[in-house]
């Protein structure tokens, strides 16, 4: 089929009558210095409840020093890729501290976590093989089987039972359970236990993707694996995001030292793209400390989202039943869906509408993000302004 104008235009067009076509707005500035949480677009100063900064650090001065003063040193970029000449001190300590965090015996960086999921799935998985999954995953995850050449197997949305069913069919050619730790759209906790204990009697890898919840979950920080007790044997592949609870970029893939070692020898995403910048890798040592050291940080954000559900039982608010950051309020109906988020702009909040494909159509939620950086007076002025967006939408669909 060709690609001609016209036909982008009624690609585009489609997307937009089905109220699926994708935005961006750009933030000229923040309102208060050194916070993520307030910014200012098109003029107008909103609360961000959809950021993933869920310790609120990304703009910590600490962690900004740190950039600045590896910069000074190492310059605005690596320069070639982590096997060239792109791999400096900040990387290598960076990755022996997340290591060390993670309790596991050594680290890989990746530029993003899109990368370090298709690049460890792919390094390890083959064709003939199979990669089973959870049918919620991130995409990446996903895709990540898929380019491996290996079958892409999904059980339904954190059914263990299920996972087992798949896994008494696959023969014993089963190479990884793959699962997120905390999913991204509805909040809610893979049953990590059960996915343990299945794949230890099957002989196969567990891979946890754990991007919402290290740093954020945990009296250490240490997330969902730390919640369930589970250790690097258990979980030999741990899946980490730094641009969440940590506030800085990037990403890891924590396991033994041999398995880092083959991952770094073929995962294409990780060989054969420039390093994250030295100050990226400075300030997340920077960042790391900060979580590990001010536990009480996550006893904030502990504090904050108990006080929203509570707060939205009370108003009657349809939500997920989520215990962690992210706390997805159903509104099916993508119109429906899109008008409570314009109606919360225009309110001075900004919670972000997702839509099919992301989520299944006729699931379409508002996903609002907790921080640890909000306050109680913004958490529960949110909670008004939902009340009667949701209302005031709700009617207009009628």
């Amino acid at each position: 089929m060709k690609r001609s104008a016209a036909v982008v235009t009624a690609l585009l067009d489609g997307l937009a009558h089905a109220q699926q076509r994708r935005h961006r707005r750009s933030i000229s500035g923040f309102a208060t210095t050194g916070s993520i949480l307030e910014p200012v677009v098109d003029g107008h100063r909103l609360i961000n409840f959809c950021s993933n900064d869920y310790l609120g650090i990304a703009a910590d001065s600490r962690i900004v020093a740190a950039m600045q003063s590896a910069a000074a040193n190492w310059g605005a970029g690596a320069g070639a890729a982590h096997l060239v000449t792109g791999h400096t001190h900040e990387h290598h300590a960076l990755e022996e501290e997340l290591a060390a965090f993670t309790g596991r015996e050594a680290a890989l960086l990746f530029s993003t976590g899109y990368m370090a999921n298709v690049g460890v799935i792919t390094a390890l998985a083959a064709r003939g093989e199979v990669v089973l999954q959870d049918r919620f995953n991130h995409a990446s995850l996903l895709d990540g089987a898929r380019q491996s050449g290996a079958r892409l197997q999904r059980y339904r949305h954190a059914d263990a039972l299920d996972a087992a069913r798949l896994l008494e069919s696959s023969n014993g050619k089963t190479t990884f359970i793959a699962t997120d730790g905390v999913f991204s759209m509805d909040g809610d906790i893979a049953p990590l236990l059960q996915l343990a204990a299945l794949a230890a009697q099957h002989e196969t890898w567990l891979l946890v993707d754990d991007a919402h919840g290290l740093g954020a979950l945990g009296a250490k920080g240490g997330g969902c694996l730390e919640l369930a007790g589970l250790d690097a044997t258990q979980v030999p592949l741990l899946v980490g995001t730094l641009g969440k609870a940590f506030g800085s970029f990037g990403a890891f893939v924590a396991g033994s030292r041999d398995v880092i070692d083959l991952i770094l020898q073929r995962a294409r995403s990780y060989i054969y793209t420039t390093a994250l910048p030295p100050a990226v890798a400075a300030a997340t040592r920077a960042s790391l400390k900060i979580v590990i050291e001010e536990g009480w940080r996550r006893e904030r954000l502990a504090s904050l989202i108990a006080r929203f559900r509570s707060g939205a039982a009370q108003r009657g608010l349809p939500l997920l039943p989520s215990t962690t950051a992210i706390q997805p309020i159903l509104l099916p109906g993508a119109a429906h869906c899109m008008a409570a988020s314009r109606y919360l702009m225009e309110h001075g909040f900004w919670v972000s509408a997702i839509r099919h494909p992301t989520v299944p159509a006729g699931t379409e939620r508002l996903r609002v993000t907790i921080s640890a950086g909000h306050t109680e007076q913004q958490v529960d002025a949110l909670l008004d302004v939902l009340q009667a967006g949701v209302a005031q939408t709700a009617a207009g669909e009628a």
